[in-house]
């Protein structure tokens, strides 16, 4: 089957390493399902995974992808969760400290077949195309976990997005506006900050810019870059959500801030099966539709990376297959 796969690590150069060509069809598990894929979503992660983060050599070559979206093997329309727990956990499957990703230790979704514990799909509503829903195990599931598990995030409510134009940040966006909160967003680029607008934001203001009050949550990604203007963003008694560090580790952490103002500075990761569930019916209720910057073919997986490495993407990448 055709797949797009990894076999050597470059932290420099990671296009090096990319790989699109044939790969061995899933070998059949007890209690696993081979999905076939209609559509697969790229995320940073695979970027990630390219450049040796996060993947063990001993483990390539690697089928790359953790979102996608396709039709089991009893014909039914079905989205892939990517959180692979251990066979015997039971409660929230990002806590085990077992866990994996799909393309960490199973191979992942960029490729025509993709097989998964059956624990890991969830119905594929008609309303949704296979290309918008292969966006949301991945972008879309660690936003909503974010504004709703994390922050408890309520109608009315301020939030801040910091680094809007990209999956996460447009996810968040959109589905924050929907449940009712008003969004603010920061880019460096005067595009995004429109984009932004487009996707409900209230008001959008450049990276680092004094914001006209404080919020009650920030959800940022970014890390060094923001992190110091997230502290200040917010209330007294504020929440700062964090699901990555794409600049890198901020220092100083600004602790004297966070305990004098009694903020909560929250960790996220992905999200539930039961979140991803949730999330689809909440898309689908509010007809929101996962924004996508470009969809080709998993032939042209290639052009998709490149495009990503640019950082110039307004949306999702999703490859057809």
């Amino acid at each position: 089957m055709l797949a797009v796969y990894v076999d050597q690590f470059d932290p420099d150069e990671p296009l090096r390493g990319l790989r699109v060509a044939e790969r061995p069809e899933p070998e059949p598990r007890t209690g696993w399902r081979t999905i076939s894929v209609r559509a697969a979503a790229l995320n940073h992660h695979d970027i990630w995974s390219l450049r040796g983060v996060g993947l063990a050599a001993e483990r390539l070559p690697m089928i790359l992808g953790c979102d996608a979206a396709g039709v089991d093997d009893g014909g039914n329309e079905v989205i892939v969760h990517a959180v692979v727990s251990s066979p015997d956990w039971r409660g929230d499957e990002t806590l085990d400290p077992h866990r994996s990703l799909l393309s960490e230790r199973h191979q992942g979704t960029l490729a025509q077949r993709v097989s998964v514990p059956a624990r890991n799909v969830v119905p594929k509503p008609p309303s949704l195309s296979f290309e918008q829903a292969a966006c949301l195990p991945t972008a879309y599931l660690t936003a909503y976990r974010m504004l709703f598990t994390r922050a408890r995030v309520l109608p009315g409510q301020t939030i801040l997005v910091q680094g809007a134009g990209g999956g996460l940040a447009s996810a968040l966006i959109a589905l924050g506006a929907h449940a009712g909160a008003r969004v603010w967003a920061t880019s460096r680029s005067e595009a995004k900050r429109e984009l932004a607008r487009a996707l409900g934001a209230d008001a959008v203001f450049a990276t680092g810019e004094r914001l006209p009050e404080r919020v009650d949550a920030v959800f940022d990604s970014v890390g060094a870059a923001t992190w110091s203007h997230s502290l200040r963003a917010l209330k007294p008694g504020g929440v700062l959500v964090t699901s990555g560090a794409t600049s890198g580790d901020p220092t100083p952490a600004g602790l004297s801030r966070i305990f004098f103002l009694q903020l909560s500075v929250v960790g996220s990761t992905m999200g539930t099966r039961d979140e991803l569930s949730q999330l689809t019916e909440f898309v689908v209720q509010h007809r929101i539709e996962p924004l996508i910057d470009r969809t080709l073919p998993l032939e042209e997986a290639r052009d998709g990376f490149a495009a990503m490495l640019t950082g110039k993407l307004q949306g999702k990448v999703v490859f057809t297959v």
